[in-house]
């Protein structure tokens, strides 16, 4: 299995083996300015997740949406070809935000197929030039196991 991103002309991807990985997801995105940020907030971020962001130094907005946005695309990048349904950025929440480096995701929401609220997933968040590049990996053992 594999995931691919592509941004303004800059493409990657990524694949591994099925018996390792359940799914993998993989996104790119231009950071964000803060102005940016602060009106794409609420499409992307739970409450939790705001309430986080206002305690941020304004320079650190940008990086946290774009971050969190990112990483819940590829969520459901690596999640989608198992559950088989779309689902939204409200559907999981980016426990902590630590800044760049590895992260938790936890879902708010039975999406099916044992993915069920309150599973945790890891990512990994990293940027090059103006790009947020994140990864989510999601290991054979199963939401249950990981």
């Amino acid at each position: 299995m594999g995931a691919i991103t592509h941004s303004d002309g800059w493409a990657a991807a990524l694949v591994a083996h099925r018996q390792v990985y359940r799914g993998v997801g993989l996104d790119a995105e231009r950071l964000l300015s803060e102005e940016q940020a602060r009106r794409l907030a609420t499409r992307v971020l739970t409450a939790e997740e705001l309430v986080r962001m206002e305690t941020l130094p304004p320079s650190s907005v940008g990086l946290m949406v774009s971050a969190t946005f990112s990483l819940k695309e590829s969520l459901f990048k690596a999640l989608y070809p198992l559950v088989g349904r779309m689902f939204h950025f409200s559907a999981a929440e980016l426990m902590a935000w630590p800044g760049i480096g590895p992260v938790r995701l936890r879902l708010l929401e039975d999406l099916g197929n044992g993915w069920t609220t309150g599973c945790e997933v890891t990512g990994m968040v990293c940027l090059h030039e103006d790009r947020v590049l994140s990864l989510v990996s999601l290991p054979a053992a199963g939401p249950e196991e990981s």
